[in-house]
């Protein structure tokens, strides 16, 4: 029995609507085009709320990249499986695969190109996804635990980069896979068994191109396409943030996600899809000679990605340059949403003006610095050689790196003695640090030469 039975004066205009129900007979079954309109609104409500907010679909606030990386995705999954065709995973046909694909197979470069350079974009724009969500406090509660995953896929499409660099099997491809797993050498105690058993052996060899496929195309791809889901399902519930103004309060005005952003995301797909491939048609996808496990370029660099971390490498002693310091980073990365928030800022970026003039200033630093102490290394600093009664681990470890942090230290405190807020302080630390990081990739990827040299274009 209701609680709140139907008043008599209701109750003949109800039976009245409900025999006029009946004398109308069952709805009309959709048609095909409105079965298909309602397939498609039902996807498109699995990933994205039926409102949002109206603030959010500003361009310069998003920039679309949640959505260009799935977009890259869909691309990579679809030419992933047309090359799987005309792939062979072993030393013998790898490379002859690649030439086929140039010369005999129709389409067949486009698609090798599309796939190459959409996965390179992947990189770049999971990068710059994360450096907005940070810039914007995207992360702070209760979207902690997102930057995290986000931070896990970042990690997993770097993954899926590397071990895609050697099915090639080129000399570009076998020797920056050499030199990029030879960083897992250093970790204590796993490092050596942890290396033999992604190569298959003690280098890189067959077993190394069966292992390196069987992670490309099933393994790396399922722990994406997880996280994937369960990231868009905590986006979902946690609320994506709303941009704002400083000292401005939360827009509340909301749009129906169809069609007001549909349309925004349709359009958009569609011209970094025409961009993609004029580029993918003109722009061919890096191959040299077949590779040569006899004879090692000069110099042999990493994946472009990781250069930043071979760049530390010639500065540290090789646990701190490929271990301790890119741990550290990665750790404080992860920690950082949970650490206590001094400033309500979510949606506004940079936090504040002062938070904007100190972003632009750390990022010069870092910058200047970066250069500065690679030049410094390079022609006059040598710590091994000025301390040489301490291991080459303190001298070149301990030294250099408790140098640098003593440097933030006392950097963050002269922010913090400036009237810096806390939020705005490690923001310009991160900023900084970034910067550091961005110029050390630089310099790894255009000014070493032969040798590792440090070559400058005047040179």
């Amino acid at each position: 029995m209701s609680d709140h039975p139907t008043p008599p004066a209701e109750k003949p205009a109800l039976l009245t609507r409900i025999r006029q129900s009946i004398q109308r007979g069952p709805l009309p079954p959709p048609d095909d085009r409105g079965r298909m309109k309602m397939v498609m609104n039902s996807l498109v409500l699995h990933i994205h709320p039926s409102k949002v907010s109206k603030p959010a679909l500003k361009f310069t606030y998003t920039f679309g990249l949640g959505g260009l990386l799935i977009l890259l995705a869909a691309i990579l999954a679809i030419t992933g499986v047309l090359l799987i065709f005309v792939y062979t995973p072993s030393p013998d046909a790898a490379y002859e695969s690649m030439i086929a694909l140039q010369t005999e197979i129709y389409f067949g470069n486009l698609i090798r190109n599309l796939h190459h350079w959409s996965g390179n974009l992947m990189v770049v724009v999971g990068v710059l996804h994360l450096l907005r969500v940070f810039y914007t406090a995207g992360f702070a509660p209760p979207r902690e635990f997102n930057w995290v995953m986000g931070i896990t896929m970042l990690l997993l499409i770097i993954a899926a980069n590397f071990t895609g660099y050697l099915l090639p099997w080129d000399q570009l491809a076998y020797w920056a896979v050499t030199v990029g797993t030879s960083l897992l050498d250093y970790i204590p105690v796993i490092g050596e068994p942890l290396t033999r058993l992604l190569l298959g052996g003690p280098e890189v060899g067959a077993a190394t191109l069966t292992n390196f496929y069987g992670l490309h195309i099933a393994l790396i791809p399922l722990g994406i396409f997880a996280i994937v889901s369960f990231h868009i399902w905590r986006v979902r519930k946690d609320t994506i943030t709303v941009p704002r103004k400083i000292n401005q309060e939360v827009a509340k005005e909301k749009v129906t996600t169809v069609p007001h952003l549909i349309s925004i995301e349709f359009v958009f797909a569609l011209v970094w899809l025409a961009l993609l491939i004029t580029w993918s048609a003109f722009v061919n996808a890096p191959l040299e000679e077949a590779a040569n496990p006899a004879h090692s370029p000069n110099p042999a660099k990493a994946a472009w990605y990781f250069m930043g971390f071979q760049e530390l490498l010639l500065h540290f002693h090789p646990v701190f340059g490929a271990i301790i310091i890119p741990g550290l980073g990665l750790l404080t990365l992860i920690l950082l949403p949970y650490l206590d928030q001094d400033m309500d800022t979510v949606g506004i970026w940079f936090r504040s003006i002062w938070g904007r003039v100190l972003t632009g200033l750390s990022f010069a630093l870092g910058v200047v610095g970066s250069f500065g102490f690679v030049w410094l290394n390079e022609y006059w600093l040598d710590l091994p050689g000025w301390l040489p009664f301490w291991p080459s681990f303190i001298s070149n470890g301990w030294v250099p790196l408790a140098a640098i942090l003593l440097l933030l230290m006392g950097y963050y405190e002269l922010l913090k003695a400036f009237g810096s807020k806390t939020c705005e302080a490690r923001q310009a630390i991160f900023t900084l640090l970034l910067a550091s990081f961005i110029t050390l990739t630089f310099v790894g990827i255009f000014l070493r030469g032969e040798g590792m040299a440090l070559i400058f274009p005047w040179s």
